[in-house]
């Protein structure tokens, strides 16, 4: 039983290593919780025959995000069978997955987390989408949780 406790701590050594640097963008993450983290720009039309069009631009904060997360281990490239393994299929699950997560949850965790960050490469709208639904600081946040239970000593007892 204590080899498997300590199994754990090691591990939340380890994650504690890897989402570190991200939990810095947690307090930009939180507060911007229901707003797009992007702007559209739309170009200036030059005559009336000129197509106009409009792109995201997006917070540099949230772009300094998303180079780091993409960069860690974290990132699961086949997080789609995260989403179809747990029947993932809307904003409140993945909410209610992610709030339900403990250690052994942790690849369901990188994979929400990886849906967003991988995914907006292809679709942009899925960053802004993150932090207007709030997912990248959920994640993060029960990340933080989960390592903070594991990685502490055990009692003197040898219980948590």
């Amino acid at each position: 039983m204590e080899q498997n406790i300590e199994y754990r701590q090691q591990l939340a050594r380890e994650y504690r290593q890897v989402v570190t640097p991200l939990l810095t963008y947690l307090p930009w993450l939180a507060k911007n919780a229901g707003q797009p983290g992007s702007t559209a720009y739309r170009g200036d039309a030059y005559s009336e025959q000129s197509v106009s069009f409009s792109f995201p631009v997006y917070d540099s904060t949230l772009m300094a995000f998303i180079k780091e997360a993409s960069g860690s281990s974290l990132m699961e490239k086949n997080y789609s069978y995260v989403y179809t393994r747990n029947r993932i299929r809307t904003h409140d699950d993945e909410r209610r997955v992610i709030r339900s997560a403990e250690l052994r949850d942790w690849d369901i965790l990188r994979g929400i987390l990886s849906k967003y960050v991988l995914g907006g490469r292809t679709k942009a709208i899925l960053w802004s989408e993150a932090v207007r639904e709030n997912i990248f600081a959920l994640v993060l946040e029960r990340m933080q949780v989960i390592i903070d239970y594991w990685d502490k000593p055990l009692d003197e007892g040898g219980t948590r």
